[in-house]
């Protein structure tokens, strides 16, 4: 009569009576690595009918790995390529107008110095007897040069250096940018003749819409093939405050941008695929747009005009293009001999003009093609 006995869950199993295998034959037990720690689940969430169970809090599973247990390191997620950063200019430093007058004040200021400088003349008695009857100055002995003089020498001079000194003409497609001790005071965009302080350095802009070739720059197209591009950049300037004030040359920052996108878009020589040239002119203006446009330069078009392989590969793509052209000249060839000999083979047999067994057929057909070649190398020469 065999009798069941009942074991606790979560008491440990009884030890055998016998001496372990591992005991026997002298070997250590076999580890086992605990590298893993997951989440304790209640028993009662199992065996309940609710639908909507209260939420229990979780801990959160933590996988980790073991120092020394040879465990293979989990692969990672790549993770997002960071943005490139986009270059940036002082925020303050924005086009504003300068104020300036009309070159008619200017011109009255001026004219106003020279009066002056004259009237004060006759006061001090140094005009000449001469000038002065062809002026028609009533005689005078005149005070002679004391400080009061001297003073008003000084003051009418000053205003007719000043009020000449800063006539300026404007020009259409022009632009000064207005400087006073290093500090930027604004652009002027008027036309025609004006007055600007003399006290303040001027600098002049085109600010015109203007086209650049380029000299040939390294390139590359889809294969990694070294290339050199011409390209044709329309741009103008459209804040000349950052643009003069913000790159040292925006003329050098704007080539150094078309030569940095030749860098990292492939471009392909010039009538081979014309899709292909647009969508890397495309790709060219969208790039230099981008980078030019914190310095104040607005970029239209950038597109390469001509491309051509660098002399170091020149040659062997030379040679290429000549081996491609005749293997395809020569697939051409071969098919229209074929469809020859065919067609003149099935017009003899099929209208019975002749007889041929397979041997007969064979020699037949050689010998069609060796003339039909034969004919065909006469013509090409």
């Amino acid at each position: 009569m065999s009798t069941t006995s009942s074991t606790n869950p979560q008491s440990p199993a009884p030890a055998a009576a016998g001496p372990s295998p591992a005991a026997e034959t002298g070997h250590r037990p076999a580890r086992l690595i605990r590298n893993e720690a997951t989440t304790e689940i209640p028993v009662h969430l199992l065996f309940r009918d609710d639908p909507d169970p209260a939420p229990v809090p979780l801990r959160p599973a933590v996988v980790g790995r073991r120092q020394g247990t040879g465990e293979q390191p989990r692969t990672r997620r790549p993770e997002a390529a960071r943005p490139r950063p986009v270059p940036q200019v002082d925020p303050e430093l924005t086009e504003r107008p300068a104020r300036v007058l009309p070159g008619a004040a200017g011109v009255a200021a001026g004219f106003c110095g020279a009066a002056g400088c004259a009237v004060t003349s006759w006061w001090a008695g140094v005009v000449p007897p001469l000038a002065a009857r062809a002026l028609g100055l009533p005689a005078y002995a005149g005070a002679g040069l004391g400080p009061a003089q001297w003073a008003a020498y000084a003051a009418a001079g000053a205003l007719g250096m000043f009020g000449f000194g800063g006539l300026a003409r404007g020009r259409t497609g022009r632009a000064w940018v207005l400087g006073l001790f290093g500090r930027y005071r604004g652009t002027v965009r008027r036309t025609g003749l004006m007055w600007v302080n003399p006290l303040l350095l001027r600098r002049r802009v085109d600010v015109r819409l203007r086209h650049w070739r380029s000299e040939p720059m390294p390139a590359a197209d889809g294969n990694g093939v070294a290339l050199r591009a011409v390209t044709l950049v329309v741009w103008r300037v459209r804040d000349t405050a950052k643009a003069t004030l913000g790159v040292e040359d925006h003329e050098t920052y704007l080539r150094e941008c078309v030569e940095a996108a030749l860098a990292r878009v492939p471009v392909e020589p010039l009538g081979t695929v014309r899709s292909s040239a647009d969508v890397a002119g495309d790709t060219l203006t969208r790039l230099v747009a981008a980078d030019a446009a914190p310095v104040g330069l607005e970029v239209f078009s950038v597109r390469p005009v001509r491309v051509e392989y660098a002399p170091e590969v020149a040659a062997a793509m030379h040679r290429r293009r000549i081996a491609a052209l005749d293997a395809a000249q020569r697939a051409s060839v071969l098919t229209s001999v074929v469809d020859s000999v065919e067609d003149t083979v099935t017009r003899l047999t099929v209208r019975g003009l002749v007889e041929l067994d397979d041997y007969e057929r064979k020699m037949l057909v050689k010998d069609l093609t060796v003339a039909f070649c034969a004919g065909r190398g006469d013509a090409g020469h």
